[in-house]
């Protein structure tokens, strides 16, 4: 075990070289939903590394390159899987910063490694054993997204299985449990749970304030509260906040009704760090 936690340390200093940062801090994976342009991209990946860099808060741009657990047939998924992805990496490079993307099969896990630093399972596919392990075999860091329907323990699986493909640069992310049809619910004690593997653990801020299933064909939300559950997280010791964000989430292509807006994220991080070197 103690090999691995060396691995962890030495894997998140190289994935943040370049950036001036507090090593007291948590870290930010941040960015919108889906990559809609590059437009956007940019402009969100500036204003959130100037936050970051205020705050030297270590910072992951996060965008995903296609959307392929949409509630309706009818839904935006993206404007092409090289197109987005290379967006994904031209931002990265200009303002250097670590990326992440979502990916949703075996054969997707080598094609996004060449364009991003981290490979991202989504929760409804975190028991994929042959989606685990192709992410592993690429050698990237691989964060894993607790199902809804799993508890923080049963990850544990997760770890192995990526473990044993070779692979110890591991993250995961809380991002609460199914609570009825149409909510969701965080159990806080499933932060220091999950970091008894001995990985980053990072709390989804966002997607865990969804309201699935809606008749609509919608997932909504409650923004609201996203400060609540980022307040409540790093109290509880999460290593890293999960926000997507956007300058216009009403007419965000994908979750606007969860995502933060982007003039908002200032005011909610000063907080957030203050609260850490409280602790």
């Amino acid at each position: 075990m103690k090999i691995v936690v060396l691995e962890m340390e030495k894997y998140l200093n190289d994935l943040f070289v370049g950036q001036e940062f507090d090593e007291t801090n948590f870290f930010l994976i941040a960015g919108p939903c889906v990559v809609e342009s590059e437009e956007l991209v940019m402009e969100i990946a500036s204003k959130v590394s100037t936050i970051c860099n205020k705050y030297k808060i270590p910072y992951i741009l996060k965008a995903s390159y296609k959307k392929a657990n949409r509630t309706s047939f009818s839904s935006f998924t993206g404007i092409g899987d090289e197109e987005a992805l290379e967006i994904i990496q031209k931002t990265g490079r200009e303002f250097s910063l670590p990326t992440i993307t979502d990916i949703h099969s075996a054969t997707e896990a080598s094609m996004a490694a060449r364009y991003v630093d981290i490979l991202q399972i989504p929760a409804f596919l975190c028991r994929q054993t042959e989606l685990l392990v192709a992410a592993a075999e690429t050698g990237k860091i691989v964060n894993v997204k607790k199902g809804q329907f799993l508890s923080g323990e049963a990850m544990n699986f997760a770890v192995e299985k990526i473990t044993s493909a070779g692979n110890h640069k591991i993250m995961l992310t809380e991002r609460g449990n199914s609570f009825g049809y149409q909510d969701l619910i965080v159990d806080f004690r499933n932060i220091p749970i999950m970091k008894k593997n001995n990985v980053p653990v990072i709390m989804d801020c966002t997607h865990s304030l969804q309201k699935p299933n809606q008749s609509s064909g919608i997932t909504g939300g409650n923004p609201e509260l996203i400060e609540t559950i980022a307040k409540a997280a790093i109290a509880s010791g999460a290593d890293g906040l999960f926000i997507e964000t956007h300058p216009d989430p009403a007419n965000a292509k994908s979750d606007g009704a969860n995502m933060l807006l982007l003039s908002s994220l200032e005011g909610l991080l000063e907080k957030l760090v203050r609260l850490r070197k409280a602790l």
